[in-house]
């Protein structure tokens, strides 16, 4: 579903309506990646959705034993330079799970595009290859 939906409901002492802007959500690593390499997903402009908390769900969905994932989420102003450090990073994974970190952007109200990067690793015996199923979904903070 596209767009952004609008509620007004009324402000300190009833004087006036406040406008809350509730952001479509979607996903920064689509649900159906597998990944066997260290990489990044598609760049997401967040739109009016700039400036505003948004909750981050990992989900891992498949991995086999001795090998981490490592994902983070950077910002960038253009859509084009991420900066030398993230805006969140999810604490190292090694099974099956759901994982969300808060994002506030308030005092970011620069960023309007974000990334996933994601690094793997892989140990022990057998195939040297990692592999990871994942997503990373985006959606407005409540509250």
């Amino acid at each position: 579903m596209g767009g952004h939906r609008f509620c007004y409901n009324t402000g300190p002492g009833g004087a006036r309506p406040v406008k809350h802007y509730t952001m479509p959500n979607l996903f920064l690593v689509s649900p159906d990646t597998q990944v066997e390499a260290n990489g990044n997903g598609p760049v997401l402009e967040l739109g009016s959705s700039g400036g505003r908390a948004v909750l981050l769900t990992l989900g891992i969905t498949k991995i086999v034993e001795q090998e981490s994932l490592d994902v983070s989420v950077w910002g960038s102003a253009d859509g084009q330079e991420f900066g030398t450090a993230a805006l969140l990073a999810f604490p190292q994974k090694f099974y099956v799970g759901v994982h969300a970190g808060l994002l506030d952007l308030r005092q970011l109200a620069e960023v309007k595009y974000l990334l996933a990067r994601w690094k793997v690793a892989r140990w022990g015996v057998g195939s040297s290859k990692p592999m990871f199923g994942f997503y990373v979904f985006v959606e407005a903070a409540q509250g």
